[in-house]
């Protein structure tokens, strides 16, 4: 269960350090890194403005992920597989609520 740990940490701490630069607009419209669609690829100004809306989610998204797997690790009783489901739950449940409200913020100021 060390491992799921660590991997668990390193990920959601890896995920909190790749959207600092989304977060501070270092990062141009590419196809490799960032909130990556047709109408953000072709706009800078909504490129910008989404992919700072998504990295707040993803900074979100790799504290909880982090914070969650260290709280889980200390549950007594908690199988291997219990503690890697709940983990990927603690992940999944913000980054989809991540992805769904950066679609609909970028409907929004689209229009």
């Amino acid at each position: 269960m060390t491992s799921l740990l660590a991997m668990y940490v390193i990920f959601g701490l890896l995920l909190a350090g790749l959207s600092v630069p989304l977060l501070l607009d270092k990062i141009p419209p590419n196809g490799w890194y960032g909130f990556r669609v047709p109408s953000t690829l072709y706009n800078a100004e909504l490129w910008y403005k989404v992919n700072r809306y998504m990295a707040r989610w993803m900074l979100a998204t790799g504290i909880i992920t982090a914070g969650g797997a260290v709280a889980l690790f200390f549950v007594p009783g908690l199988s291997v597989d219990a503690y890697a489901w709940l983990c990927l739950l603690v992940f999944a449940l913000p980054f989809g609520l991540g992805v769904a409200l950066s679609f609909r913020y970028l409907r929004k100021i689209a229009m």
